[in-house]
Order: structure tokens, then C-alpha cells, then sequence
């Protein structure tokens, strides 16, 4: 048996409609002393999902991470009405992975006026 390697994942479900998000621009940054770093970037599929995880092997690493959810414009883009400047825009979700061999599952959970998230597997 080999070392257990984990992988960062995350969906997007919209509260409003009862349906995964689709379509949703996600930003995965690296957060150090030096400051942020832009690692990935990935749409939502049908699920709500990215299709491969956003660090998985070698890439998932201890450490702080950002994921940055285009929320605003995916609720614009289903025609719901929003005020200017948007209360829920670019939801940014600031997490550390403290064990690079386990799952981190990073869902977010959104409607135009709120947002939450868990650790998930």
C-alpha cells in the first residue's frame, strides 16, 4: 500500500432554484507570506462540479488556499434581478489544508443575499 493521497474538491448549489450551480467561474488561489497565487480556474458542469479535482497527487499540499466563486455573475446570467453594486458578488472562501492525505470536500451553498460552506470528504 502506497501513502493515501487526498484531493481538494467543491460544488456549487443555488438556494434559490434548489439546483446545482452551473456554469460558475471558480478561482483556486495558493496563499503565502509573498501573498496570493493564482493555481487554477474551472467552470461548473451540469452537477455543480469541476470535472477533476482542483489539487489532487503531488499539487495537494498543506497550506492556506482561496476559492473565489463568480457568484454574482452566475446569478445575473440566470436573469435575477440584482441590485448595483451586488450584495453577494465574488464570494471568497479562505481555508487551510493541514492534512495534504486527506479528502477536502469545500462546497459552497449561495443565494444572492447569503453564502455558506463546510468541510466536506
Amino acid at each position: 500500500m502506497g501513502n493515501a493521497v487526498g484531493k481538494l474538491s467543491t460544488h456549487v448549489l443555488d438556494i434559490t432554484q434548489g439546483k446545482p450551480g452551473v456554469g460558475v467561474k471558480i478561482e483556486l488561489y495558493s496563499v503565502t507570506a509573498a501573498g496570493r497565487s493564482l493555481l487554477k480556474s474551472a467552470l461548473t458542469n451540469q452537477d455543480g462540479r469541476v470535472d477533476v479535482p482542483l489539487l489532487q497527487g503531488e499539487e495537494m499540499q498543506t497550506g492556506q488556499y482561496e476559492l473565489v466563486f463568480s457568484a454574482g455573475d452566475y446569478f445575473a446570467a440566470q436573469g435575477i434581478e440584482l441590485p448595483a453594486p451586488r450584495f453577494v458578488d465574488r464570494v471568497t472562501l479562505a481555508f487551510g489544508i493541514a492534512h495534504a492525505d486527506q479528502n477536502y470536500h469545500v462546497p459552497l451553498v449561495v443565494s444572492p443575499w447569503s453564502y455558506s460552506t463546510y468541510r466536506g470528504s
